[in-house]
């Protein structure tokens, strides 16, 4: 049995390379590009936004450690460390969970729900910037269309 990848497998088109591609650059450049925009204004990068929304959007303004996990994609490991940076910086803070003397609440604090607030101007005027600057509303419902298609699991 050989360890190479089987060849018979249909290869994907030049067009469909060229998506792909595209598709991975323009993510890199302009996640850089609103990264870049949120250090400027002195703010904390994208992923602490992407915590506090999804925290602060929970019934209750609290999720546990994993909710976090599948809703931001960030992976357990990179979520631990920036949570104990959120917490220490007064935006979440951490509750034993009653049912589980093991598992930890995640809270958003008044400051983490602020802190978005501020994050969320400079993000929106990114994404503006950076996306709708550049296509107009159809050309952006198209986009959004195509790329729905591919979050579609076969």
């Amino acid at each position: 049995m050989s360890d190479r990848p089987d060849t018979k497998l249909p290869h994907p088109s030049p067009s469909v390379v060229k998506a792909w591609v595209r598709l991975m650059r323009t993510q890199q450049i302009v996640l850089a590009a609103i990264e870049q925009d949120l250090k400027m204004a002195d703010l904390p990068p994208l992923g602490w936004y992407d915590v506090l929304l999804e925290v602060g959007r929970a019934e209750d303004g609290r999720l546990r450690p994993y909710e976090i996990e599948r809703r931001t994609l960030l992976a357990q490991h990179n979520l631990s460390r920036l949570l104990d940076r959120m917490e220490k910086a007064g935006l979440v803070r951490r509750e034993v969970f009653s049912e589980d003397g093991r598992g930890r609440w995640v809270i958003i604090t008044e400051a983490g729900r602020a802190m978005q607030a501020r994050m969320w101007n400079v993000y929106a005027a990114a994404i503006q910037r950076h996306l709708g600057n550049k296509l107009d509303d159809a050309q952006a419902d198209q986009l959004a269309g195509l790329l729905a298609v591919l979050m579609h699991k076969s």
